[in-house]
């Protein structure tokens, strides 16, 4: 197993994940198989209890685990399906070494943070590294471990000293070190200025480290004399320094460090370079060029939801927006619309912040209402929901935001003045949606319904039965604590709405439609954690399809698609095609056995 480590220094923020992520795919384009590691030292068993607004996104895998954003880059970036495993957080590691002391695992020694909490998380690592995740037995070739926070940061001096010794026993030729840092430009002198990094390296230094490689974050591409100057203070070879400057999106990265022979310098570092081939990013640079070209007639989404004061708070959602938007070759523009400023409570408080929040809405082609928890917000996203549905406006409701339709069509439709869910208001006497069985009312961390689960349709001739390519199931990643009321179910069917998909006990319901609107559906499920870039979602698709007018044509591709499949035929050629990295086959549409797995392996 070879090792990459990637640490930043200077500020926070600059990109290491992207940088890792990036890293990762150029060296799978290299033919190499790749996993990724990401460290949190924060005290934080996992990101699960954490708000979006202090970190972002909680990032959920298959397996339930709650994880950090920058796993959704790797998954996205890799086309690969990692573990809880692969997300190290401080509490973890201390989690773990205090149980093996209460089980008196250290036989009476003193357990301290030099040996035992350091011998803990180089355990870790190579238990993580080794986790088949690209769907093929054995281990990957190479893992990309990213330390998060900044050299210096005292919460991360444990995993420092780890790293240190890590580096040492895996010896030469396995481990590579890649420092991203700054490389600012004062608008004064309009000078690019080292010293920044020349600090953080010596810190790093300093703490038993020492980098292999310079990834230089900057406004602009580095002169050579700033180059040189970097080699000699931070004793980097010139040919290892490399530029990470201002690209219109991050799908540049990668190809931005393969211009620059990034790959060469660290398969060299590992030993690897009469090993692999070059890198071959022929999709990925075809896809990025679609990207940049996408300027003329906007799809416009209103996003409707509690956290846009941070965008990173729906980030995964935004990535599949995005997949979605290139794969019908149309220009994404997201209207973040704060629910909250579309009550009436804010008409009285503010009309301006009010009228603006309802024109951003009128103005959208199509209405996303995302998952969240809490009161806060929720009369205005029931009130964007009414919109959609009456205006016929293109609308996605997930994990809440189907709820929300729940709620807002009983509200509406059936009459009933105090429907909500239990959630909000425990003593409704129409409880919509439901507090599950199962979970926890007492603990917050790991309690919810979490991770991959099978969801049925029951309904096959529906719109997200087709755009799923008319499979008869599929799996999808969940994270909620409520549900929709089975015992209302009937009286909601009544009244037109259809739950097209439950799970395997057909109580659960997972997916609704209107079926007399253009495109309504709401999702118990996050799709957007399995959106990938050469595979968008299916319903995001939808959404943005229905929102440029092809949605028509999209539902006849995707049961072209599974016609074909079914012949094992499509257009004349076979559906099955073999990919480069990796002895392995997949259908082009990502169909299974008459199911949707969003790219999941077929083994053969």
């Amino acid at each position: 197993m070879k090792y990459v480590l990637v640490t930043g220094g200077v500020v926070s923020g600059l990109g290491k994940g992207v940088t890792a992520s990036s890293i990762g795919l150029l060296l799978k384009s290299c033919g190499l198989r790749v996993s990724s590691i990401k460290i949190d030292p924060y005290l934080n068993t996992d990101a699960g209890t954490m708000s979006p607004f202090e970190h972002g996104e909680v990032f959920v895998l298959d397996d339930g685990g709650e994880v950090d954003l920058d796993l959704g880059n790797y998954e996205r970036f890799l086309d690969i399906t990692l573990t809880r495993d692969n997300n190290i957080t401080t509490g973890k590691i201390y989690q773990s070494v205090i149980d093996k002391e209460r089980k008196g695992d250290y036989l009476g020694k003193t357990v301290q943070v030099v040996p035992h909490i350091t011998d803990a998380i180089q355990e870790w690592i190579e238990r993580a590294a080794v986790i088949p995740v690209d769907g093929m037995e054995g281990p990957a070739d190479i893992c990309v471990i990213e330390l998060g926070g900044t050299i210096g940061d005292i919460e991360s001096m444990p995993f420092i000293e780890a790293l240190g010794q890590f580096s040492y026993r895996v010896g030469p030729g396995n481990f590579c070190l890649v420092h991203v840092s700054l490389v600012p430009v004062l608008n004064v002198v309009g000078e690019q200025k080292t010293k920044p990094t020349q600090h953080s390296v010596r810190g790093l230094r300093g703490l038993g480290l020492t980098p292999n490689i310079l990834a230089c974050r900057s406004t602009k591409a580095l002169d050579d004399t700033v180059k040189g100057k970097l080699s000699q203070f931070c004793h980097v070879p010139e040919e290892n320094i490399f530029t990470l400057y201002d690209v219109p999106n991050i799908w540049h990265i990668p190809l931005l460090l393969r211009d620059q022979k990034a790959h060469e310098a660290i398969l060299k570092g590992l030993n690897l370079l009469g090993i692999a081939r070059e890198p071959d990013l022929t999709e990925w640079t075809a896809r990025t060029k679609v990207y940049d070209m996408l300027h003329d007639h906007p799809v416009k989404i209103a996003m409707v939801g509690k956290y846009i004061g941070l965008k990173d708070s729906y980030l995964s959602v935004l990535k599949a927006l995005l997949h979605a938007s290139v794969g019908c070759r149309k220009k994404l523009v997201v209207e973040w619309v704060e629910a909250s400023h579309l009550e009436d409570s804010t008409a009285e408080e503010d009309p301006d912040i009010y009228k603006a929040a309802w024109n951003c809405l009128k103005g959208a082609d199509g209405i996303l209402v995302p998952g969240g928890f809490g009161d806060r917000g929720v009369q205005g996203k029931i009130l964007a929901a009414k919109y959609a549905r009456e205006n016929e406006v293109p609308f996605l409701g997930i994990c809440l935001g189907m709820q929300i339709a729940v709620i807002e069509y009983a509200l509406s439709i059936l009459g009933l003045h105090d429907a909500n869910s239990t959630e909000f208001d425990p003593k409704t006497t129409n409880p919509c949606v439901i507090f599950m069985p199962e979970g926890s009312k007492t603990h917050m961390g790991g309690t919810m319904r979490l991770g991959s689960r099978r969801t049925y349709f029951k309904v096959l001739d529906c719109k997200s039965a087709k755009l799923y390519g008319d499979a008869t199931f599929v799996d999808e990643r969940h994270r909620h604590r409520y549900e929709v009321n089975p015992n209302m179910i009937s009286e909601l069917e009544a009244a037109g709405m259809s739950f097209v998909g439950t799970d395997e006990s057909g109580r659960r319901m997972e997916i609704l439609e209107l079926p007399s609107h253009p495109y309504f559906i709401g999702v118990q499920f996050h799709p957007e954690f399995k959106s990938r870039p050469g595979k968008p979602s299916a319903l995001f698709s939808g959404l943005i399809a229905a929102s440029c007018g092809q949605l028509d044509s999209l539902l006849n591709k995707s049961s072209h698609l599974s016609k074909a499949m079914a012949n094992g035929i499509g257009n004349g050629e076979a559906t099955f095609k073999a990919r480069q990295n990796g002895n392995y086959f997949k259908t082009s549409n990502g169909s299974l056995n008459g199911g949707y797995s969003n790219g999941n392996v077929v083994h053969h």
